[in-house]
């Protein structure tokens, strides 16, 4: 990928004094402060093919993976909907969409979240690209990213944020563990992949 000097977009989409709630795991157990956690990874590594996906979008089409052959895919997986870290990484990769298509990428987001969630998450925020509605884990599960997390000292079982950047031929380019949510789309460009 060809070095450029680009301004990209870091300003979070939360206004002061508007509170976006947080989702509460029904699977939470308090955390052994004596040993050292370890959290989730996924399985999968570069080089792999890139496990098809299928289901429907924010507004109700279907879509898969073939669906991207001969473009680099940012495949983007998140907790929930309409939660403070998860908004601010969707309205990052949408404020530098733009630059991400000029650049050959498409990008799709996975949650367990339902069509009509997703819908009211992409309408409230203007997320231009396709939110996968994972309801049956089936992604989530093909990419291994369900897994033990931690937050605020809680340990439980939930969805691992996770980016997997999938090349044209459909092999996993990257996979990105520690997504940094503010400035998710720098992050992205300066893997300097070569395709």
């Amino acid at each position: 990928m060809s070095q450029k000097s680009t301004t990209i977009s870091t300003s979070s989409p939360l206004k002061a004094g508007k509170k976006v709630p947080v989702a509460k795991s029904k699977q939470a157990e308090p955390a052994d402060m004596n040993s050292t956690f370890i959290p989730h990874l996924t399985s999968l590594k570069v080089g792999m093919k890139a496990p098809d996906f299928k289901g429907l979008n924010q507004q109700g089409q279907e879509i898969n993976l073939k669906q991207f052959a001969g473009k680099k895919l940012i495949l983007y997986f998140y907790p929930k909907d309409n939660t403070p870290t998860c908004t601010v990484e969707s309205c990052n990769l949408q404020e530098n969409n733009t630059f991400l298509k000029k650049e050959g990428y498409e990008i799709v987001g996975v949650s367990a979240d339902t069509v009509k969630m997703h819908k009211k998450f992409a309408d409230k925020y203007k997320l231009e690209f396709n939110l996968l509605a994972d309801t049956e884990h089936q992604a989530i599960k093909a990419y291994d990213v369900w897994g033990k997390k931690k937050f605020m000292g809680v340990v439980f079982n939930g969805i691992v944020r996770t980016t997997f950047i999938i090349d044209e031929k459909g092999t996993i380019a990257h996979v990105i563990n520690g997504v940094k949510s503010k400035e998710h789309a720098r992050q992205i460009l300066d893997l300097n992949i070569e395709y």
